[in-house]
Parts: C-alpha cells; sequence; structure tokens
C-alpha cells in the first residue's frame, strides 16, 4: 500500500497555479484593508488594537483577490487551529482508512485457565484506546482461555521515544484532561471518570470510578446535601483531592439538586495509570495476576512471531471527528507522533502487524521535520508553519493566516476534503461551536482554538451566494476571549457576500 498524494500530478498543477496567482493577487491587495465595521466595532470594545489580530476571508476555489486580508502575513499563535495542519497531513500521508494496530503476545502455555508465563500488549500510538475497547482487548485474552496470569502483564510503550512528561507545565493544572501527554499505550487518555449519583434515602451520593485502578483507595460514597437550591458549583462543593494518587479523598458534600453529574480528571501519577487501569480493569472481570503490571518490552524472538491477537483502532477518518469537533489534545499528539513515526520510516504504510511493531521510536522531532517537509512538497517553500507538538497547545507554534488558508484551499481540492469536512465543528449544531451564536447558524465548519490570550478560528463558511469561502482568524492579546464577538461577526459577514 503505497503513501496517498494530496493531489494528482495534473490537479497539483493546476491547484498550485491558482494559488500563484492568488499569493500575486494578495500581494497587490492593500495589506491594512478596512475591516467590516461589525468586526471593528467589536474589537474596539473588547479593547483589542487591530495590530493584535490577523484576519483573511478568500474563495475556497482560489482564483480571486481576497475578499478580506488584515496583517495576514504576520505569524500568530493558532492555538487548537493548528490541529488543522496535523490532521490534514494525516488524511494526505496515512489515509482516510488508516488504522491503529495495538497487537498482544503470548509467552508460555496456557493450561486449565492459567497462562504460564507473561502477556505482552504492544502499544502503538492507539489515540482512542479507552476503557471499552482495552475491556474489548482483556475479554479477548479470556477468549482464549486464560484465566489466570502465572507470569506478568508487560505493557510495552517504547514506539514513542518521549521526555518525561510535567503535567503542569503548561499552565500549572496537571489533573486536567487536556494536559494529558501522549503515550505509545494511551489508555483511556490516562483520566479517571468520576460519577456521582444521588442515593436520597441513604443520605449519600454514590461514586464510581472508570476505569477501577488497582491499589488505589476509591472512596464509594459521599455525603449528600440536600440542602442546597441549585446545583451550582459542585465540583467545589466536594472539594476534592487528588494530589496522592493512592488515595483520592472528598471534605465536602455532593448537591442533591445536580442530580448525577460526570468529572473527569487526569491521574496524578500518569506513569503508573496504565497498569493500574490494566490490572484493575483485568480483575473486575474475574481475572488474577499472580505476578505484576509493569512496563517493559516485547523481547526480541517474542516480538519476531505472529501476535496472538491484533485490536485494531477507529480509521483515521473517525479519530480526526473527535480531535476537531471537541479539540482534544492528546489525540493530536498522537497523530502528529504517528505521522514521524510511519509516514517518515516507511516507503508505504506498514503491510502488516510484524512491519509496524518493528519501526523506529516516534518523536516529537521526527514528526516536526517530516511535517516540514511535508509542507515544502504540498503546500510551498515559504511560510512553513512553526510546530512543537502539533496539537496547538503550546506556547511556540506559529502559522500566518495566508499560510493557514492556502493550506485549506489546496485541501478544498483534495480528494479527502469530506473527511476534513465532516471533522469540524458545525457553528451551532455540534463540537467546540454548538453554543456560538451567529446568524449563520450551520453554515460554516469552522476549528476553534483558545489560550489564555489566544482566540482563533479557521475553516470554511457557505456564503448565501452558494460559495464557499475560506475563513482564518486569530487574536492574540491580552483581552482575546472578550473578542469573541468579533469572530462572531466576521463569521455572520464572511456568510453575506449578495
Amino acid at each position: 500500500m503505497h503513501l496517498r498524494r494530496f493531489l494528482s500530478p495534473d490537479s497539483r498543477r493546476a491547484t498550485w497555479a491558482a494559488l500563484s496567482l492568488w499569493a500575486l493577487l494578495l500581494s497587490t491587495s492593500v495589506t491594512a484593508q478596512t475591516l467590516p465595521p461589525e468586526v471593528d466595532a467589536a474589537l474596539a470594545r473588547a479593547k483589542v488594537p487591530r495590530d493584535a489580530v490577523s484576519f483573511l476571508v478568500v474563495d475556497a476555489q482560489g482564483g480571486a483577490a481576497p475578499r478580506l486580508a488584515h496583517r495576514s502575513t504576520s505569524p500568530m499563535n493558532p492555538a487548537s487551529t493548528m490541529k488543522l495542519v496535523t490532521t490534514i497531513a494525516a488524511l494526505d500521508l496515512l489515509g482516510p482508512a488508516y488504522t491503529w494496530v495495538t497487537p498482544v503476545y503470548v509467552d508460555g502455555t496456557v493450561q486449565n485457565g492459567v497462562l504460564n508465563g507473561n502477556l505482552y500488549v504492544k502499544g502503538l500510538g492507539d489515540p482512542r484506546l479507552v476503557m471499552e475497547r482495552l475491556w474489548l482487548l482483556l475479554r479477548r485474552v479470556q477468549g482464549m482461555g486464560i484465566k489466570t496470569i502465572a507470569g506478568d502483564i508487560v505493557l510495552d510503550r517504547s514506539a514513542f521515544d518521549l521526555p518525561e512528561p510535567d503535567p503542569a507545565k503548561f499552565d500549572g493544572e496537571p489533573l486536567r484532561p487536556y494536559n494529558v501527554a501522549p503515550d505509545a499505550l494511551l489508555i483511556n487518555f490516562k483520566s479517571v471518570v468520576m460519577t456521582f449519583t444521588p442515593d436520597l434515602g441513604a443520605k449519600v451520593a454514590q461514586v464510581q470510578y472508570d476505569p477501577p485502578l488497582a491499589g488505589v483507595s476509591l472512596p464509594a460514597t459521599v455525603p449528600l446535601n440536600t440542602a442546597a437550591a441549585d446545583c451550582g458549583d459542585y465540583r467545589g462543593a466536594l472539594k476534592g483531592d487528588f494530589a496522592d494518587p493512592l488515595r483520592f479523598r472528598f471534605g465536602g458534600s455532593y448537591p442533591a439538586s445536580c442530580g448525577e453529574k460526570v468529572w473527569p480528571i487526569a491521574y496524578a501519577d500518569p506513569k503508573s495509570y496504565p497498569g493500574r487501569a490494566a490490572q484493575g480493569l483485568w480483575e473486575s472481570m474475574g481475572g488474577k495476576v499472580l505476578g505484576t503490571v509493569r512496563n517493559g518490552t516485547v523481547p526480541a524472538g517474542v516480538l519476531s512471531g505472529k501476535p496472538a491477537l491484533v485490536v485494531n483502532s477507529a480509521t483515521l477518518a473517525e479519530v480526526i471527528r473527535d480531535i476537531n469537533k471537541f479539540s482534544n489534545n492528546v489525540m493530536a499528539q498522537q497523530v502528529f507522533l504517528t505521522l514521524g513515526r510511519v509516514a517518515g520510516n516507511a516507503q508505504g504504510l506498514p503491510a502488516d502487524v510484524l512491519a509496524d511493531a518493528n519501526l523506529p521510536p516516534g518523536s516529537f522531532a521526527a514528526s516536526r521535520a517530516l511535517v516540514q517537509r511535508w509542507w515544502k512538497d504540498r503546500i510551498g517553500t515559504d511560510d512553513a508553519p512553526v510546530m512543537d507538538n502539533g496539537s496547538g497547545l503550546s506556547r511556540q507554534e506559529r502559522i500566518t493566516a495566508q499560510a493557514m488558508g492556502r493550506l485549506l484551499q489546496a485541501t478544498y481540492a483534495a480528494p479527502f476534503m469530506p473527511e476534513l469536512m465532516s471533522s469540524l465543528p458545525i457553528t451551532g449544531v455540534d463540537g467546540t461551536l454548538k453554543r456560538i451564536k451567529t446568524r449563520t447558524s450551520g453554515t460554516a465548519h469552522l476549528k476553534t482554538g483558545t489560550l489564555t490570550g489566544v482566540v482563533t478560528l479557521a475553516g470554511y463558511v457557505h456564503a448565501v451566494s452558494g460559495k464557499r469561502y475560506v475563513l482564518v482568524a486569530f487574536i492574540n492579546h491580552a483581552n482575546a476571549n472578550d473578542a469573541r464577538p468579533a469572530l462572531d461577526a466576521l463569521v455572520d459577514w464572511a456568510g453575506r457576500d449578495q
């Protein structure tokens, strides 16, 4: 299977010609083009100066001067709109049908329900190995007649070469799921989902933890507050303390008026999480392990053989819907690392599990280099983006609105355009744009981006004339969050082209 081409040679030449014409038209346009009055007014109300924003609105098919180009050649922090670069590169280089595999190896004999040896699970970067899919993996192990493992469960996470993560490094919020670091064996996003259900008769709230974590003390109930008139800040009322990875504590109570609530948190000791989750789930299914659950590598002799079973991920097209619709940072980083590992080391996509399992480890450096080469080959030699981890959760990543616009125009002409389009949030309908208030609800597919001091949009707007426009909007300013109405106004303006 060969790596996909972004466009056929003829269509690539036509597209590059159109983009060259667009670039020429842009270079001769007024660089300080007047902003739409409603956009300008919203920026003024937010006290955001014009030199802190970068806007571009241009025909998605190219060949015409931009309707709006304001500071479009200035490098800006794109926040999560950088996920567009990662997911478009992945659609091109890996293909929409690409899947990740997680092979399981058995080293020993099985007698009377006992594996006399070790069970190895080798992670190869699956971005969505959630609890339900881990349960299915372990269920298939039990389907092989294994109920007790006399040796160890060994989790091989060596497919990614990553520095020791510091979940607090970015913003001092290590328990926020958006700060979870990537992992070759990313189980359930290294997070615990707590479900609180009021039990009025017992005057407590029952607490369920998914997945169950081996060796961790998890309170089964918390006191119920029946006096609270409304739900309010139930998380604050619980006074949860999750700093000790071996013991969860609640110093407060749960308001009965909240009904059932779900609270996800990142586990305080991410290094031990995969082992605790795998063991806890295995034991909850009635399985036993007489050895330990530990990190390690599959021995070369075992790795050279056929795995006992293989679990396939969802397709890339499905994965990028989660990434772009809900702006999932760690999934984007998993895809970014896969680009360097798979597309950077194979002449074609791996033909089988053995080939994939033996590729060199992926790294951020390898992926950054791969995306730079891809950009120059597909998009052009000028204004390539500055990549960090490929998710936009970074203060280093930069791209110009003009470069993002060219990428989106080229994608509009690519065979995988429908997959990219369907992954983007729809204004007023779903994903991170579900609650946006514009007069053009449902007519724009836009990726959002938010960091402290950064608010961004990039994607496609379907106008009343029937034309589709590329829209890119970057705001980098301390008051960026207050300027969201300016972006809403820009989307409305782009949609009204008659």
